[in-house]
């Protein structure tokens, strides 16, 4: 699974746990509203830090009792870490 589809399948995931839409998640993950929808068209591809640094988020704001998706890699959180 390439960058894109696992930062996409995380995002999406929390999105369904949360209730929350992709561009309110691309807004509290990347600090861009239409960011996640240009990844997932195609239309962007998240570089290495940009993918790091929303995956870090997304783990360290997982909502407890809530499945992380599969084949997918959790980061270890801040305080983990």
């Amino acid at each position: 699974m390439d960058l894109r589809t696992q930062l996409i399948t995380v995002a999406d995931a929390y999105g369904q746990h949360t209730n929350r839409g992709r561009k309110r998640v691309s807004t509290l993950a990347l600090n861009q509203g239409n960011r996640l929808d240009d990844f997932a068209a195609g239309a962007l591809s998240p570089t290495v830090r940009v993918f790091e640094r929303a995956m870090l988020w997304f783990s360290d704001n997982w909502p407890a009792g809530k499945p992380w998706p599969k084949g997918v890699d959790r980061p270890k959180t801040k305080v983990a870490a």
